[in-house]
């Protein structure tokens, strides 16, 4: 997502996020009345049904998730455009020890002994990329915070259409942001760029990877999920040394391919369990 986000860069962060969300809402709201009718009528048939108090707290959790990664949104594009990308990078470092931390405090989540072990090897090399600038770690963590309480938030909405949520969470974040941009009163973008750059972003950096993020959660615990964002800075680490030429020091390499371990530590369970099938089949 770094790559269209540079190319924007003469464009506000919070300009970008409201055309993200405007046009996100409109694809995804669209998708729904046309091919998931039955299943927003059968969610608003469970949600009538339901009784005073749990519909407060479904509000109010749908709410807070909403604004939640709204947050998280801006400050990652602001960190991209404007502080590094390594800085966005760090944050998805951070974000999976919060979403372990989180699922074990909340959601009461069982945490072995090689998750721990995983999760020490991850902090060994987040201490390693910390002893850089403040700034950037102080970025990091705002970013990832949001992202890890969503993650927590969103695993306690359960029994609706994943797809059928995040739209409504789509709604409540443009909503959100609405006054903001009518106070700001920009014109509209004509750049033939910005909107073929904003398309991107709605399909295949919002809600292609918000409803993967949501459909895991059914069946995956909280901090198996946040371990698995472990690829997304190793990822963004390859984007910001071979695309956009940042500067990466040895440390740094090891203290990347010690997240590679920590990935492989932390679901050794769930590898024992899939070759020791595929041997079954083979063998």
């Amino acid at each position: 997502m770094s790559v269209p986000l540079r190319d924007l860069k003469a464009f506000l962060p919070e300009e970008i996020l409201f055309y993200r969300v405007f046009v996100s809402c409109i694809i995804i709201w669209l998708t729904i009345l046309i091919f998931k009718w039955k299943n927003l009528n059968a969610d608003f048939k469970f949600f009538v049904e339901l009784t005073k108090r749990n519909k407060f707290k479904f509000v109010s959790l749908t709410i807070i998730s909403s604004i939640l990664i709204s947050c998280n949104w801006f400050t990652y594009m602001y960190a991209v455009n404007f502080v590094s990308l390594k800085s966005a990078a760090f944050a998805y470092l951070v974000c999976p020890l919060i979403t372990a931390f989180c699922g074990f405090i909340f959601l009461k989540e069982r945490v072995t002994k090689s998750k721990i072990i995983a999760m020490t090897v991850a902090i060994v090399s987040i201490v390693l990329l910390a002893t850089g600038s403040v700034h950037e770690v102080v970025w990091s963590i705002i970013i990832a915070s949001f992202y890890a309480l969503y993650i927590v938030i969103l695993k306690l909405i359960k029994e609706v259409d994943k797809f059928i949520l995040l739209g409504l969470q789509l709604i409540i974040s443009g909503l959100l942001m609405l006054p903001y941009h009518f106070l700001k009163s920009e014109p509209i973008p004509i750049e033939g760029l910005f909107w073929g750059h904003i398309f991107l972003i709605a399909i295949l950096f919002t809600i292609i990877p918000l409803f993967l993020n949501a459909y895991a959660l059914v069946g995956m615990p909280s901090s198996a999920l946040g371990i698995l964002i472990y690829l997304n800075p190793i990822v963004a680490f390859t984007v910001a040394f071979f695309y956009f030429d940042e500067k990466i020091d040895l440390a740094q390499v090891f203290a990347y391919c010690l997240l590679l371990v920590s990935i492989i530590i932390f679901n050794t369970s769930f590898l024992d369990r899939f070759f020791s099938k595929k041997h079954t089949q083979f063998g």
